[in-house]
């Protein structure tokens, strides 16, 4: 039994595979596959989506067999969206299906109990059933399950993740996977490819002649458009021309810093003043990224948000002026490897406060609530008098304050991105998931994904998390810091709010008021607190780089991610 309440309740299968019960409030009572799976993630039916292989948590698509590839990921960027079939399977084709053996592989509903059987594939031999799956045009898979001195046979019509075998369920079950794929005789796919080619080098050419065309147009149009808008919106900063700019920065002479979209330059304005200067680099990311910089903190008034003195909208030239934070960004403070560089425990608290409070402005306080996306580090800056500000609204979304939720294109950086992101449904708890991530990297001096750590500890969050069943947080506590040492149980309280925020389920996490509240001292954390975390998407990415280093813009989950450095 599920529940007694009477109050109404609905079920959803979710995305990661999970068969969750929730109050019509929309808070989560009951998640009903866990008392049945008792191998982690790979045990629930979507976690590596549909065809792909579940092997200690990663995701993979079948291997290839006797040199033919039969499937393919999704999208390389999200290995968790599953694979699909190179030759997608075709009735009036029926002919040449066959049927693949997966070898040492089973599926989720054989890691603890047999699943029902239709009676009329039970006790029957292994040719009986894939010869059953090939004459049924629906039938996408065969599992041949002879454990127990029983034989049946699963014809299945969807296929979701697979999984590897471990060592346990060798020895307890005997489970054949078959999958059904379209076999294309050699000269039927020697036909296609040549009419395909022929087909496909006409549409081309047409093709690249409307893109021209339409690259010309748009060219003409574009920018005209755009200067338009940015002069005629109300509460727009000071505009600026190219030779403004240029003569501010003397000819872009002093480099602040870079990565990401663009590069930082210090400026002087006519009347002595010390600004910013970010000159963006790019094509139509980062015209989307301008837009929503200008757009956003052009109108944003506040202490704790770094304001956006002017810009400059001239052509290709798209540059952005703001007040100059003499200590830089908070990252080069915490992940320091020096007591030169070492913040103390009073600084650190009037930071986290003071970037709490930025968030809380966007979120509650704007007439148009600002999910900033994008809360690291790396974008809260520092003044001359360790004041901090949240800065870089490129990836910004406005919503409106009747709005519980928004979908959206996914956007921010991994190791910082909530686990929502992969619903691509998120609501402003987004940054207080974010928000999490920074107050935990404060308090322990240290990024969230190091690869410099053992292999245990290269992720923070799952490091706190056995920290927290050994009873020993103060192990984390930033050893490079006397004063953090000396205020260890403070900071070990204040590690409680960042796993307030961590919470998996959204619902549980504060809203950044509440947060603001805490620090403050006029209210407590939530007691009953999860601190089984789950890592955002992409904390597992393997592009080379780190993944504070990267950030990602996704157009859908089906779309190769777009990665660029930090900014």
């Amino acid at each position: 039994m599920v529940s007694t309440s009477s109050a109404l309740q609905y079920m959803r299968f979710e995305p990661d595979g999970h068969l969750r019960v929730y109050h019509e409030d929309q808070t989560q009572w009951y998640d009903v596959l866990t008392q049945y799976i008792n191998d982690g993630d790979c045990g629930y039916p979507t976690f590596c989506g549909n065809y792909s292989i579940c092997s200690n948590g990663q995701c993979i698509c079948p291997p290839p067999i006797n040199g033919t590839n039969y499937f393919r990921q999704i999208n390389e960027m999200l290995p968790n969206l599953g694979c699909s079939l190179v030759t997608p399977l075709s009735c009036e084709a029926s002919k040449n299906h066959i049927l693949l053996e997966l070898q040492n592989i089973t599926y989720f509903p054989f890691s603890k109990y047999p699943p029902y059987v239709n009676p009329d594939y039970q006790d029957i031999t292994l040719k009986t059933c894939t010869q059953a799956c090939l004459k049924n045009c629906s039938c996408k898979a065969a599992i041949y399950d002879s454990s127990f001195n029983v034989r049946n046979c699963y014809l299945l019509s969807q296929i979701f993740s697979l999984k590897s075998m471990d060592e346990e369920t060798k020895t307890y079950f005997n489970v054949k996977v078959y999958i059904k794929v379209q076999n294309i005789p050699p000269r039927q796919l020697q036909l296609e490819i040549i009419l395909g080619s022929s087909l496909g080098s006409l549409l081309v050419l047409f093709l690249l002649i409307g893109i021209f065309a339409f690259l010309f147009w748009k060219k003409t149009n574009a920018d005209e458009v755009e200067e338009y808008c940015l002069d005629h919106a109300l509460g727009m900063p000071t505009r600026y021309s190219y030779h403004d700019v240029q003569a501010m920065t003397r000819n872009f002479i002093k480099e602040l810093g870079g990565g990401g979209f663009g590069t930082v330059f210090e400026g002087t304005l006519i009347d002595g003043t010390k600004v910013a200067v970010k000159r963006l680099d790019g094509l139509s990311q980062i015209k989307k990224s301008f837009l929503a910089e200008v757009e956003t903190i052009g109108r944003t008034h506040h202490l704790n948000l770094v304001r956006l003195i002017g810009f400059c909208a001239e052509k290709l030239h798209k540059l952005l002026v703001y007040e100059y934070m003499s200590n830089g960004s908070l990252d080069k403070w915490i992940f320091h490897k020096n007591l030169e560089m070492s913040l103390d425990w009073q600084h650190k608290k009037k930071i986290t406060l003071d970037v709490a409070r930025g968030i809380t402005y966007l979120q509650e306080e704007c007439r148009q609530k600002i999910v900033h996306m994008d809360i690291k580090p790396h974008n809260i800056l520092l003044d001359e008098n360790f004041n901090a500000k949240v800065s870089d609204f490129g990836l910004s979304k406005l919503v409106d304050h009747e709005q519980s939720q928004v979908v959206t294109n996914m956007r921010g950086t991994p190791g910082y991105m909530a686990p929502e992101w992969l619903s691509l449904v998120i609501t402003e708890k987004v940054d207080v998931y974010s928000f999490g991530i920074v107050l935990l990297e404060i308090l322990c001096g240290r990024r969230n994904f190091d690869r410099s750590q053992p292999e245990e500890a290269m992720h923070l969050v799952d490091l706190f998390k056995k920290k927290f069943e050994e009873d020993r947080l103060l192990d984390l506590v930033d050893k490079y810091s006397e004063d953090m040492q000396l205020h260890g149980e403070e900071v070990v309280n204040t590690m409680r709010v960042a796993a307030w925020c961590l919470q998996n389920d959204f619902t549980k996490r504060p809203s950044m008021s509440m947060v603001v509240k805490v620090f403050e001292g006029v209210m407590n954390v939530e007691s009953d607190l999860d601190y089984f975390f789950s890592n955002g998407p992409l904390l597992n990415t393997r592009a080379g780089v780190d993944n504070q280093e990267v950030h990602i813009i996704a157009a859908t989950p089906l779309l190769p991610s777009i990665l660029s450095g930090s900014r």
